[in-house]
């Protein structure tokens, strides 16, 4: 019995559903997801490291179609997308798709409005496309939970050529044959180690940037007929081989039969906090300590955190260096860091991941009374559970517990709660009417065509 490959499974399901075939709490988690990626653009692009990729991409260059997020310049959409999805994830505010550690909205939503407005294609098309990615993607890093990161690569990066592809190749109206050939490109561009850990460096920010501009590059070359192998995905030197060791197949042809049942987007967490996902429950828990039990920071004694193996190596280890980030970046991935600076100043915002902020002795005195200990009971990636324990030094020990981050399916962050968190990310760079007007045209996204003015709505 012929069986099709998996990217071929993937090629027919991309090139499927229309937006009326969507159900409409997909359509609408869709434009949430839209909104929040622009948030996180428009911030991103008053900082060093935005500017940098702006102005590599405007050298770039490439026909003037699509547009460079945060200025007034426009460049190839291949070269658009390595800027405007570096800036949708460089400040780690971006959505997680928690069980394969992928943040989908940097790639799919930067991917589809730069192919999108180049094309001259409708919002419904923009739409459509945005779901096609994120399903592909979230589904590549399902595959094998947990296995990227174990080998030391960040899953977003990997995962995320292909969802481009699939974002563009939409687009673009690739064949069925196209597309496959798209995939099979993308699989010679995957990459993107996390040593980053070390020292703090921009390399992550970087991650969903080249993994969006591979995708693209991946679709044109596909368009124009260049080739690329079938069986990328399972094959005996493809993807799951080369990056995590192997996959599970009845697993895999499991969440390639759900293609167009179940939603992967509607499993997708916001970020209430600029930092890395799996810390949101553990800081979750200390707020809670801080405000139920009034506690002061002279006055604690110890803070315990019990984590899963997995995030060990990414969050909590080496510890000394944990407990006192070496700048304002390294401190997103610094459970010490984040935990204290929550029980020190009551919140995390921005503001709290500077290189001044990361040096406030206060916080960095209470980050090293925190440490961690196993637990073999946390079944990550499939939990992202917070338990912190703090031992005052009265005797007093009080304790939290916190099964599911905020912003997820299970504990949702509102509409109004997003739109807050995306006008407070905008403002950063342009006046509050323009922070509204893009929050109108992104809710009536399906109505316009062309994208002309959401993506003047984005240049300041």
């Amino acid at each position: 019995m012929f069986h099709p490959s998996v990217a071929r499974r993937y090629a027919r399901f991309v090139l499927g559903p229309a937006l009326h075939d969507l159900p409409a709490p997909v359509v609408n988690k869709t434009t949430l997801l839209a909104l929040d990626t622009l948030g996180s653009c428009l911030a991103s692009s008053r900082q060093d490291f935005g500017r940098a990729v702006l102005q590599t991409a405007e050298r770039l260059g490439g026909p003037a179609e699509s547009t460079l997020i945060g200025t007034k310049g426009k460049a190839g959409a291949a070269s658009a997308v390595l800027a405007n999805a570096t800036l949708a994830h460089g400040l780690d505010f971006d959505d997680t798709r928690e069980d394969a550690i992928v943040h989908t909205g940097s790639v799919t939503v930067t991917t589809a409005l730069a192919v999108g407005e180049a094309l001259g294609a409708s919002g419904r098309a923009v739409l459509e496309a945005i779901v096609a990615g994120v399903e592909v993607m979230c589904r590549v890093g399902l595959a094998v939970p947990g296995r990227f990161h174990a080998r030391h690569y960040h899953p977003t990066a990997l995962a995320g050529s292909f969802a481009a592809a699939a974002v563009a190749g939409r687009l673009h109206r690739l064949t069925e044959d196209q597309m496959v050939h798209a995939f099979g490109i993308c699989g010679s561009q995957a990459g993107g180690i996390i040593e980053y850990l070390a020292d703090g460096s921009w390399t992550k920010r970087l991650h969903p940037g080249w993994a969006a501009h591979a995708g693209v590059t991946a679709a044109l070359l596909a368009e124009a007929g260049f080739t690329g192998p079938e069986t990328v995905f399972e094959g005996a030197h493809g993807f799951y081989q080369a990056f995590a060791g192997g996959h599970d197949e009845t697993w895999l042809d499991e969440l390639l039969t759900s293609l167009g049942r179940k939603w992967e987007i509607e499993q997708l967490t916001f970020k209430p906090y600029p930092c890395g996902s799996i810390a949101h429950p553990y800081m979750d828990c200390a707020l809670r300590l801080r405000e139920r039990h009034r506690i002061r920071p002279d006055e604690i004694a110890l803070v315990r955190c019990r984590t899963a193996e997995g995030p060990v190596p990414r969050l909590w280890e080496p510890v000394a260096a944990k407990q006192r980030p070496v700048n304002g970046y390294a401190s997103k991935f610094s459970l010490p860091y984040l935990v204290a600076v929550i029980l020190v100043k009551g919140q995390a915002t921005l503001a709290e991941f500077t290189d001044e902020a990361v040096r406030d002795e206060a916080v960095l005195r209470v980050a090293a009374k925190v440490s961690y200990e196993h637990d073999p009971t946390i079944d990550y990636p499939r939990q992202f559970v917070g338990h912190v324990s703090i031992r005052l030094h009265d005797g007093r020990v009080v304790e939290e517990r916190q099964d599911h981050p905020h912003g997820g399916p299970d504990f949702p962050m509102t509409r109004e709660e997003l739109e807050a968190k995306f006008r407070a990310n905008a403002l950063l760079a342009v006046p509050d009417e323009q922070a509204s007007r893009v929050i109108r045209l992104v809710t009536k996204l399906a109505a316009q065509a062309p994208l002309t003015d959401l993506m003047e709505s984005l240049t300041t």
